[in-house]
């Protein structure tokens, strides 16, 4: 009798899911999205993309570039690399192919990201739109949130998260554009970096198991090593190639020992 009901339960709660939002319901999810992340993560962004706006104002460009740099472009050391190659006089085609390439670490955060909102029903630009919200603040919030988010709700949810964090970044780069002269070089420089230590200190927030903390520790370690070998142009991507690979194959390794471990203890 428990487990029909259970069952009956379970069958009712995945119709329920099943079900389209309402248009009031899914302003109410959007809207929650948005004032959650009314907190660190907005001002994580707002921190990071004030130099932004003073870079831009320093190399001459005025305040609409600034903005509209966060508004489409959507991250910090893309637009550092945008107005930095353009106040030193390098080709714009060779800055295209240098954004392009700074940008793929998007890449696999959508393709991890983007299953979490997805649904058979889900028209392709509601997918695209969820993209470009992607950074990397949007992503560690997402992949905190959303699993523990109904799975209707999760799209207008990270939706609302994502764009009341874009438009704090849009308007810290306007407020830097005029602010940024205040600041001490230093500061000002230290600011860009706010965004990566948010996202070290998430990935260690979230640690599990200890082959989870492998990524964080080779990149520590490895960094400084890659740069004396290969240089700076270079560093990330090898100490990323070597230490994530490094980390794969641990945690690879770690987990099979526990699933034999648990085997051999149903066995026994």
């Amino acid at each position: 009798m428990a487990d029909d009901i259970n069952s009956s339960q379970g069958r009712a709660s995945e119709q329920h899911l099943a079900e389209p939002l309402t248009k009031s319901t899914f302003v109410q999810i959007l809207l929650r999205g948005g004032r959650d992340a009314l907190s660190l993560p907005s001002i994580t962004i707002c921190l990071s993309l004030i130099g932004v706006g003073g870079l831009a104002r320093d190399i001459g460009y005025p305040l609409m570039a600034a903005v509209l740099s966060s508004a489409l472009m959507w991250a910090g050391p893309a637009q550092v690399l945008l107005f930095g190659s353009i106040a030193s006089g390098a080709a714009f085609p060779a800055i295209a192919v240098a954004i392009l390439f700074s940008s793929l670490r998007f890449l696999p955060m959508t393709i991890s990201l983007v299953p979490l909102l997805n649904n058979p029903k889900r028209p392709l630009w509601h997918l695209l739109l969820a993209a470009h919200l992607v950074s990397i603040t949007n992503w560690v919030e997402g992949m905190r949130r959303l699993p523990d988010i109904p799975a209707e709700e999760r799209f207008p949810y990270f939706c609302g998260f994502g764009t009341m964090v874009l438009l704090a970044g849009t308007l810290a780069s306007g407020v830097g554009f005029f602010l940024i002269g205040a600041f001490p070089p230093a500061l000002a420089a230290a600011l860009l970096f706010t965004t990566p230590l948010f996202f070290s200190l998430n990935i260690i927030a979230a640690v599990k198991a200890w082959p989870d903390l492998m990524p964080v520790v080779f990149a520590i370690i490895l960094t400084p090593i890659a740069t004396w070998l290969v240089g700076k142009d270079y560093d990330l991507v090898a100490a990323g190639l070597v230490g994530g690979t490094a980390a794969y194959l641990i945690e690879r390794s770690y987990r099979k020992r526990r699933s034999k471990r648990a085997q051999a203890e149903l066995g026994s």
